[in-house]
């Protein structure tokens, strides 16, 4: 593969021919070629070509190996409105958003709302019926989906590693020289290094940094000052500072002396002394040490560095200490590097540090020797170097890996976006993006400039010494060699400078070095030589340079480095000094190369030719008597040249053995490859990769024996590395780095890898299979094998993608590889021996076992995309045959997770059958392991199936790739079996618990959802009870997914298993939402996210400072979960709701209300084309019942929907109605109907108007299908009162005023409105905005063209329910009073039987009520009266249906004792029979026991000859029964009956049943009684008085503050508008009943007496009362001015009736003048006695009572002194002045009158005369005297009537 393979774009699939990915490796500056010396040839080192190929080649990158996968979008959800009855939030948002429409600020986002959660446009429109189509329940149960977290639950998920970065640490720190300025002024040219150094260790940590400062006059060019020094840190420690050493121009002698930096007085230098500097700098080349500062770039203080807060003095001082808001995400690795400013954005801030404590140097120093406790303080130099310090902070997750939110978030999705999970990988919404651009625009370019393009010139990176130190492969090239000259310890004084040089050989001194010396300036080009400080006028000289040396990539033993020591005289004599050769010392190097070592050297005076060699040694000429007096130090930096011997002789052998020099058998390079195992780690891990490549060359074409040992000392390896260098994960970083990046397969140079490998693997796994021992490095292989099936994967690829590479047109999918047989036998002999292994090592447990599975899951995984994958569904059959059916737990888990893991390829959805003929091989097999796990008795599995399942379905849901409907509806249809055999298995899926459950059910509603309507029709036609299960499911999905809000559902959440039983692991914040919502939102609320975009009307939770907050209120999220669980409410998914922070409470309220709709609506659909699909009658099911449709219809119903939900719900109705109606309202669907009925009543009580209205059409709807079906709607009335009595039991008719009184609730006036509404002509309108047709109404039935509709009757129909609405109420409002005010309780009752008499049991049930409060109050007339109803309402149903022994006549006859029963017998009744309501109750039986009782009530009122006919109405049943007992009771009775009457009647009192009042009532406070009358009807004790007290007593409870009850005194006519306004007016008046046949004209005083002579029915329906008043305005007159007005009133009904008082509809009165008065007066005395003697007596020996009433009216006649009555009429009219004003003829009558009157008078005393004994003589006498002195008194004015008498 020569050429760089494309990038692969995107959105190409995974399985593409481009499936490699080359990433170029980002070098270091100068390595980007190889340096010149190891340009040389290669080849023959085959070794070295190993590994300079390692740091250079690209890496080649798997793109499909981790899984690819592009989400859409996902939906933006809706906020759902659920209504309640009192609730209207869909007016308050539209009244919202007309507030907020401002165009420009109207962002979807920043609505307020009422519940204080985002709300958007409800749009009406959008609600047409097929609304079920917009919302799929799956995004909104399954909201914050995420493949990359649900992959990484997955046991044994393989991680990605991101690229090994080239320098991996942790911190970058850039440093910058500005300037440096001096007291006495910048004159001449200064330079310096700048290091890290550990000050504890004293060690240097890095190679120099060298600058230049150019004198203040030519700095313009400012050219050496642009560069920075990058410094590379594996963590903050307090131990490391930068070294800075400041050096000049060596000092003239007799010059101007450097001590006049460091004067304290200030220096003014002259023009001359400049000069001189000036002049002598440029001259002298050579340098001295000048002054040195260490800067501690960490505070001390601090515990492992977290938070970095730097001292002041420190350079890296945060301007911020602590965190910002970002960093709360960034993994703790990276917390500790960061601090809060930093990481704004990823790049640093920096620190201009300004450095005035340099030491000045007195002598020259070795490094080591500054921190010497011994040394002398020297003067501080008076001037201050000023540095730029930044930190920069790249991981190892480099540049591709920072999220957008610019924070560096390792591995978690950036939960800082709280968007969706899903969401955060491609791009992020609206208002965030615009927020974020300008940040990491910024961000951006900052990494393009200044740390990935690490070669930029201006940046020198130095070289971290450490690096080979660490236990990590090394990742690039480097191959040099650090010189540092020590100590020259000499004899004399010398100024001494060390010059260092390589040489190839030692043939002639004078050839030119080698150009290997790095130059200390920018060019780059490498130099002959470098050169040390100069040491000035000492013995002991002491250095601290560092020369850089390139080495040659071979070492040979010729290569040396030559030190060549000079003197030089620092004086200008005529011209420039020249330096002295002293002496010289040679250092072979490969003697010398380890990483670090001090060598002491003695120094030559000559060097001669072949001075290398040991025979030239003796001729030497040694200065100091050969004493070692030159001590240096090197330090090796290689990556090409390892320092342990074993890997060299490793390399070695390897080379011969590769270039065929070594003997054939090559024993010794097995020796070399055994000895690997005994390599220390670091040197085996620093050369991990080349040691590989080696082997695994090896093993790919050495001979067996070569094979197999290369493949131990390999396995042996890799256990080590993952052993001693673990982090705790399954796959070490190194070997994954090495798989997933290193690893080209020799990159074409020679065969693949796989074949070989999987040879010698299989033989070794057929060896232990056949039970041979293969020693414990099998169990090895085993752990490893992840790593040697992904080695082989890759081999795969690389030859799949090499073979078609040049040949596939873009765009095409590369063939699968075509394995030679021989090699897929072996890998399928491989899998076995491994699957053989992973089940036994399964049941003992091991969990070696289950990695080992996952690994296998893998392999078949990538071979799917490599191979033929029906060569891998081989090895899958063979895993299914192994693990069959229902096994152990730890078995079964091992087969979920493997077939998870498999699933879960790219191309699931588009893999092959078996056999060509077959749908999708994969699926059929997770479907029925899916099938088999949910009915195994491990819970754990259970619910991991289902989650499984739940995760694919939405990863296909949300791949882009599949977002056709045709897609979508393959992937249905793959999946569509699971739900046939769950309909076969329903027990299956009962046995699940409801999590189980939903996730099923959501799958289900999915696949239902994508599914074309033929397939389901299909399924549909299998048979009756598997569609009826399938609507079970349905069913299960409305209860599962039922809204509660949030208060109710978590008593319901909690109560499904008790909470404690969970294990707190998991917090459940909902029971509604998919499981990983839960972790999703703990692990948001971890974060303490502040999602994007927060919210203008700031209900985000500002952070406090820790000060601030008081100690018990928790100032962050963090740690209010943490209080809410330490103090336990953490237990219930309430107090966890609490917990969350608003925002993301908000998002889970959405969530569920969402999924809630999106079920409903999903049901809803599906039941639509269920009932056209059985409009067809093309499916199989119950069509006499339809029980599939109207079961679920009811569930939906029945629990809160959303207005998304009834916009649509109306439509469907309507369509399912105009199909299926003759069946829904059918009898057998009473019950269906009654459940709609009540529904739509309910829902017309809404305060939501859309809802309200929908009711209306609803129930117009039902009243069309009624005329439709039945012509007319009795049934419909009847069926809506009793829903309507049902409704008023649940419905809150009345509510309390402030003042703690009754009133009318909203609800109560709603419903009276929705019905009215409901017969409202002008419904066009309406029903067009309810989504139906204008014609909706019309009922006619199908081939005729009459509308049956009537409007009159559906008024009607509207009345009775209205009245039955206000009948409740007022019952209702009683409430309080109903103990009180009994006269209402029972009206309260009588209305309700009223309103409830469509239906008998209804009105039945009140007319007994009624009955029983009359009892209560003894009111037996009226209790018998309610007996008598209800025993007429069954006697009327029977004589309807024909089955009684009663007629017609016979409901007359009752109808005269009680009105209110109709003669009508209409075909109601029958019509009213619903289920649980109906003429079953209405039997003979019933009848009788309500006409007994009523007997006996009448019995106690006494009103026997009522008692008579109820009698004689029981006496035919048991006529026709022969039952001759019971008959002989009925005439005993009736004989008792009759004898009551006749002593009734022969009592001398005349007996009164009851007495009558009349009452007005005037006053606000009365309300409907206000200016009416009324006739109450009393027991016979009760006099005025009594009722006074009665009424007063309850109306005054009625009275408030503000008024007051008044009685009016007397009987007159009131006139209301005269009576004061706040007092209320209380009339009550004695009246008398009025006979049928009564003359109410004639001015007789009317004594009820005379008119009980025979038996006739008591029913009374008029009154009389008479009220004597005068005209001329005196409130008393004598007889003469006395007029009397006689009222008689109608009332509405007659007495006794079914209630105490009724309503006066008429009043009309008659006026007597005085003289008719008078004569009216005197004609009633002389009437009664008449009567008196004339009545006939049974037997002449009865004669006692009549002698008492005689004595009785005698005596009020005669006496003369009793109100003087015939007397003062007299006085009054015939004495003087009156007698003038009496016409005549009233004259005559009352002349007339007097005479008759005293002539009975006569009579009557002589009967007296008769009828009296001894005792009553006297009173006789008395009687006699009286008679005559009246009649003298009378004589005066009648002169006649001595005449006459």
């Amino acid at each position: 593969m020569t050429a760089q393979v494309a990038t692969m774009e995107p959105a190409a699939a995974a399985g593409e021919g481009q499936r490699f990915k080359r990433i170029p490796r980002q070098a270091r500056a100068g390595n980007l070629e190889l340096d010149p010396l190891l340009n040389e040839n290669l080849d023959q080192w085959p070794h070295l070509n190993e590994l300079v190929q390692c740091y250079k080649a690209d890496f080649v990158k798997d793109d499909c190996k981790y899984g690819r996968y592009e989400s859409v979008a996902p939906p933006s959800f809706q906020n759902q409105i659920f209504e309640g009855p009192d609730t209207d939030i869909e007016t308050e948002l539209q009244l919202c958003n007309a507030r907020h429409s401002k165009p420009e600020d109207a962002t979807e986002d920043d609505t307020p709302s009422t519940s204080g959660r985002q709300m958007y446009e409800t749009d009406p429109s959008a609600s047409s019926s097929k609304m079920h189509c917009s919302l799929s329940p799956l995004p909104a149960y399954e909201p914050a989906f995420d493949w990359e977290n649900e992959r990484s639950l997955i046991f044994g998920q393989r991680v990605p590693e991101s690229l090994p970065a080239i320098n991996n640490s942790g911190l970058k720190i850039t440093v910058k020289v500005l300037s440096l300025s001096f007291q006495a002024g910048l004159v001449e040219p200064f330079s310096g290094t700048i290091c890290l150094y550990n000050r504890d260790k004293r060690e240097k940590l890095s190679e120099d940094f060298y600058f230049h400062i150019l004198p203040t006059d030519i700095q313009d060019a400012q050219v050496s000052l642009d560069r920075r020094g990058v410094f590379s840190l594996d963590a903050p420690s307090p131990s490391v500072c930068l070294l800075i050493q400041l050096e000049k121009a060596a000092t003239e002698e007799g010059g101007v002396t450097p001590s006049l930096y460091s004067r304290k007085e200030p220096v003014h230098l002259t023009e001359k002394e400049k000069q001189k500097l000036q002049v002598w700098s440029r001259i002298m080349p050579y340098k001295e040490s000048f002054a040195w500062a260490m800067i501690p770039l960490f505070e001390g203080n601090q515990a492992g560095g977290v938070g970095d807060v730097a001292s002041p003095s420190s350079p890296v001082a945060p301007s911020i200490s602590g965190s910002s808001s970002q960093d709360n995400i960034v993994d703790p690795i990276s917390k500790l590097t960061l601090d809060g400013k930093l990481n704004h954005y990823s790049s640093g801030c920096p620190v201009i540090v300004e450095i005035s404590n340099l030491n000045k140097v007195k002598e020259s120093y070795i490094e080591d020797s500054l921190q010497d406790p011994k040394r002398k303080v020297h003067k501080p130099v008076k001037g201050v170097l000023r540095l730029e310090v930044e930190k920069l902070h790249v991981g190892h997750n480099d540049v591709d890996n920072v999220s957008e939110g610019g924070s560096m978030s390792n591995g978690l999705n950036d939960a800082g976006e709280l968007n969706n999970g899903r969401y955060n990988r491609s791009s992020f919404d609206g208002t965030h993006s615009s927020r974020n651009s300008s940040a990491i625009a910024q961000k951006d370019a900052h990494h393009n400039g200044q740390i990935s393009n690490a070669d930029n010139d201006d940046h020198f990176q130095a070289f971290d010494f450490r690096m080979l130190t660490r236990s990590e492969p090394f990742s690039q090239l480097f191959h040099c060699l650090y010189v540092y000259p020590l100590t020259v310890s000499l004899s004399r004084k010398r100024n001494l400078f060390v010059r260092v040089e390589l040489r190839k050989d030692d043939s002639d001194i004078r050839k030119p070095p080698l150009e290997a010396v790095h130059p200390k300036d920018q060019n780059t080009m490498l130099q002959k030589w470098g050169h040390t400080q100069i040491t000035v006028g000492t013995r002991m000289a002491c250095y601290h340079d560092e020369v850089k040396i390139s080495l040659p990539a071979l070492l040979t033993p010729q290569h040396h480095l030559v030190f060549t020591f000079f003197h030089i005289d620092l004086q200008m004599k005529l011209e420039a000094p020249k330096p002295v050769i002293i002496g010289y010392s040679v250092l072979p190097l490969s003697t010398h190369i380890q990483l670090l070592s001090d060598v002491s050297l003695p120094i030559l005076r000559e060097l001669v030719p072949h001075y290398l060699q040991e025979s030239g040694k003796e001729r030497m000429d040694y200065l100091e008597d050969g004493k070692t007096v030159f001590r240096l130090r090197l330090r090796l930096c290689s990556s090409l040249f390892p320092v342990n011997e074993r890997i060299r002789d490793f390399f070695v052998e390897y080379d011969r053995h590769t270039l065929h020099t070594s003997p054939p058998w090559g024993s010794e390079l097995l020796e070399a490859i055994n000895s690997l195992k005994n390599v220390e780690s670091t040197a085996l891990l620093q050369f991990l990769q080349p040691i590989l490549n080696m082997l695994l060359h090896l093993i790919g074409d050495g001979g067996e024996t070569l094979q197999v040992a290369a493949f131990r000392a390999m396995v042996n390896i890799l256990t080590r590395v993952q052993q001693e260098s673990s982090d705790g994960a399954e796959r070490n970083r190194f070997l994954i780095n090495y798989v997933d990046f290193s690893f080209d397969d020799f990159g074409d140079r020679q065969a693949p890898v796989y074949p070989g490998l999987s040879t010698v693997w299989g033989s070794l796994a057929r060896s232990k299979a056949k039970g041979y021992r293969v020693g414990p490095v099998y169990d090895d292989v085993l752990a490893m094998a992840w790593f040697f099936l992904e080695l082989v994967v890759k081999s795969m690829g690389l030859e799949q993608s090499r073979l078609f590479y040049h040949n596939l047109p873009l765009g095409e999918d590369a063939p699968p590889l075509q394995l030679k047989e021989g090699v897929f036998r072996c890998i399928m002999q491989l899998f076995d021996c491994l699957l053989t292994e992973v089940h036994e090592r399964c049941k003992k447990g091991l969990s070696l076992a289950k990695r080992l599975n996952s690994t296998l899951a893998f392999f078949c995984y990538d071979l799917l995309s490599i191979i033929e994958p029906r060569q891998v569904f081989e090895l899958v059959s063979l895993y299914m045959d192994k693990f069959a059916g229902v096994c152990q737990s730890v078995l079964h888990d091992c087969k979920l997770t493997f077939l998870q893991i498999i699933c879960d390829h790219d191309l699931f959805v588009e893999m092959p059958g078996r056999d060509p003929s077959d749908r999708n091989y994969l699926s059929s097999v997770l479907i029925q392991e899916i099938f088999l796990t949910l009915d195994h008795d491990d819970l754990s599995q259970r619910a991991k199936a289902a989650r499984i399942l739940v995760v694919l379905i939405c990863k296909h849901e949300f791949d882009a790739r599949y977002q056709r409907s045709e897609d979508k509806l393959y992937i249905a249809q793959l999946y569509f079996p699971l739900i046939g055999q769950i309909l076969d298995e329903m027990p299956v899926f009962y046995n699940l618990n409801s999590v189980e459950k939903r996730e099923v059910l959501v799958v289900i509603l999915q696949i239902v959802r994508n599914l074309d309507d033929a397939t389901l029709i299909k399924a549909w036609q299998q048979s009756i009870a598997r569609t009826r299960l399938f609507f079970k499911l349905l069913e299960e999905c409305i209860t599962h997914f039922e809204h509660n809000k949030a208060g109710d559902s978590l008593l319901l959440g909690s109560s499904s298993r008790s909470p404690d039983v969970e294990r707190p692991a998991s917090p459940k914040y909902s029971e509604r939402l998919s499981p990983s919502v839960n972790a999703y939102l703990s692990e948001a609320s971890r974060h303490e996210i502040r999602p994007q975009g927060t919210p203008e009307n700031g209900y985000m939770w500002n952070r406090v400072s820790p000060q601030l907050s008081s100690p018990n209120q928790p100032y962050s999220l963090r740690e209010a979960l943490a209080q809410a669980q330490s103090s336990r409410i953490g237990s219930t998914a309430r107090a966890l709701r609490e917990s969350l922070h608003p925002v993301l409470r908000q998002k889970l309220e959405l969530w569920e209300e969402n999924l809630s709709t999106a079920v409903s609506l999903e049901v809803l659909g599906i039941t639509e084309k269920f009932s056209v699909a059985a409009g067809a009658r093309s499916i199989t099911t119950d069509y006499a019942k339809l029980d599939c449709v109207t079961s679920v219809l009811m569930g939906l119903l029945s629990r809160s929907q959303p207005l998304a939900f009834w916009k649509a719900f109306l439509p469907v109705v309507y369509n399912i109605f105009n199909l299926h109606g003759a069946t829904l309202m059918a009898r057998e669907n009473d019950r269906f109907l009654k459940q709609i009925a009540f529904h739509l009543l309910r829902l017309a009580v809404f305060r939501n108007d859309s809802i309200r209205k929908r009711a209306v059409v609803g129930l117009q709807i039902l009243v069309r299908n009624s005329f439709n079906y039945f012509k007319n709607t009795t049934r419909l009335r009847v069926m809506l009162t009793i829903t309507l009595s049902e409704l008023l039991s649940d419905v809150q008719v009345t509510q309390m005023k402030s003042d703690g009184s009754l009133e009318e609730s909203g609800e109560a006036r709603r419903l009276r409105k929705s019905l009215e509404e409901m017969a409202d002509v002008r419904s066009k309108d309406l029903l067009k905005d309810c989504g139906l047709p204008v014609t909706a109404l019309e009922a006619a039935p199908e081939g005729s063209t009459d509308n049956r509709w009537s409007w009159v009757e559906v008024k009607h129909l509207s009345k009775c329910l209205v009245q039955a609405l206000d009948a409740g109420l007022e019952h209702s409002l009683l409430g309080s009073v109903i103990t009180v005010d009994r006269y209402a309780a029972a009206e309260g009752f009588y209305k309700l039987a009223m309103a409830y008499a469509p239906v008998p049991d209804l009105h039945i049930m009140w007319l007994l009520h009624l009955c029983d409060a009359h009892q209560e109050m003894q009111s037996w007339a009226e209790a018998a009266q309610c007996a008598v109803a209800v025993a007429g309402v069954i006697m009327q149903a029977l004589v309807g249906r024909n089955d009684a022994v009663w007629s017609k006549e016979h409901v007359a006859s009752l109808r005269k004792i009680c009105p209110i029963v109709s003669t009508d017998v209409s075909a109601e009744t029958s019509a009213a029979e619903v289920e649980g309501y109906g003429a079953s109750k209405l039997t003979v039986d019933s009848a009788v026991k309500y006409l007994q009782l009523a007997n006996k009530l009448f019995a106690q009122a006494e009103l026997y000859h009522f008692c008579a006919s109820i009698q004689e109405l029981i006496i035919p049943v048991y006529k026709s029964r022969r039952a001759y007992g019971q008959l002989a009771k009925c005439h005993t009775s009736l004989t008792n009956i009759y004898e009551s009457i006749l002593e009734q009647e022969a009592s001398p009192i005349p007996f009164i049943d009851a007495t009558y009042y009349r009452v007005g009532f005037y006053g606000e406070r009365f309300g409907k009684l206000n200016k009416k009358e009324y006739v109450f009807r009393e027991p016979r004790d009760v006099r005025l008085g009594d009722i006074m007290e009665k009424l007063s007593h309850i109306y005054e409870a009625k009275m408030d503050g503000n008024h007051t009850l008044h009685i009016i005194p007397d009987s007159r006519q009131v006139n209301a508008d005269e009576l004061q306004p706040d007092v209320c007016y209380l009339q009550i008046t004695a009246v008398d009943p009025v006979m049928e046949d009564e003359d109410l004209g004639s001015r007789r005083e009317r004594i009820f007496s005379l008119s009980t002579g025979t038996v006739r029915a008591r029913v009374f329906d008029r009154f009389l009362f008479d009220t004597p008043f005068t005209k001329n305005g005196k409130t008393q007159g004598g007889l003469e001015d006395q007029w009397k007005r006689r009222t008689v009133l109608q009332t509405e009904g007659s007495f006794p009736a079914l209630v105490n008082r009724l309503l006066v509809i008429k009043s009309e009165s008659l006026e007597f003048s005085p003289v008719e008065n008078a004569i009216g007066m005197i004609e009633t005395r002389t009437a009664a006695l008449r009567n008196e003697l004339e009545e006939p007596r049974s037997s002449e020996g009865d004669q006692l009572p009549r002698l008492q009433s005689l004595q009785r009216i005698l005596q009020g006649s005669v006496a003369v002194q009793v109100n003087s009555g015939v007397l003062s009429v007299c006085t009054a009219f015939l004495s003087g002045e009156p007698a003038t004003r009496l016409r005549s003829q009233e004259l005559q009558q009352l002349i007339a009158a007097l005479l008759e009157f005293m002539a009975v008078c006569k009579r009557a005393i002589r009967v007296h005369f008769r009828l009296i004994g001894e005792e009553d003589q006297e009173f006789h006498t008395q009687l006699v005297n009286g008679f005559q002195s009246l009649t003298a008194e009378l004589s005066h004015y009648i002169p006649a009537i001595l005449s006459e008498l």
